[in-house]
């Protein structure tokens, strides 16, 4: 099923979703691409400093990937960037409390130390916003999509309700 059809385009959404997955995808490019061309060992543990974090070769290759998800999800935009942010922003938010939990250990294969975990749960927590965005509250105004497809009766009653207040009005004349 194409969103596309299912949903009409709110362009302030598409836009905060495109733009949060895109801003967040390239600053993981560019720690990616920075750890690579340090040369950093790809399996080393204590890892080295790069964009002051700590980093490897496995965590800038993971980095750029991560990107690479993410500047697609921005290129497609709408439903689906959302959906990617909040995934995405989910898994660096767990992958902060794994690597926490991995600190200091032979397991520590990303090389993470006490900045990457901040850095994880900061960034994870931003893109899942901007994934949620206009998608996940309490008070989502009627007119926003993703609340009619939520509330797919109402927007007939929403039209019929000016109608009829105009057919009561009508007879107390």
């Amino acid at each position: 099923m194409d969103f596309r059809d299912e949903f009409p385009a709110d362009r302030r959404l598409a836009r905060v979703h495109r733009a949060g997955a895109g801003l967040c995808g390239v600053v993981l490019l560019a720690f990616g691409c920075l750890g690579l061309a340090d040369g950093l060992a790809f399996f080393g543990t204590t890892g080295e400093r790069v964009a002051g974090l700590s980093s490897n070769g496995l965590l800038s290759v993971v980095s750029i990937a991560t990107a690479a998800v993410l500047i697609v999800g921005a290129v497609i935009g709408g439903r689906t960037a959302s959906t990617i942010t909040i995934a995405v922003g989910g898994l660096f938010v767990l992958s902060g409390f794994v690597n926490l939990a991995l600190l200091d250990s032979g397991a520590n294969v990303l090389a993470f130390r006490i900045p990457n975990v901040v850095f994880s749960f900061v960034m994870g927590l931003v893109i899942a916003t901007c994934g949620m965005y206009g998608r996940v509250s309490g008070k989502l105004p009627f007119d926003n999509p993703y609340w009619r497809h939520r509330h797919p009766g109402a927007q007939q009653q929403q039209a019929a309700a000016p109608a009829a207040r105009a057919g009561i009005a009508g007879r107390t004349r």
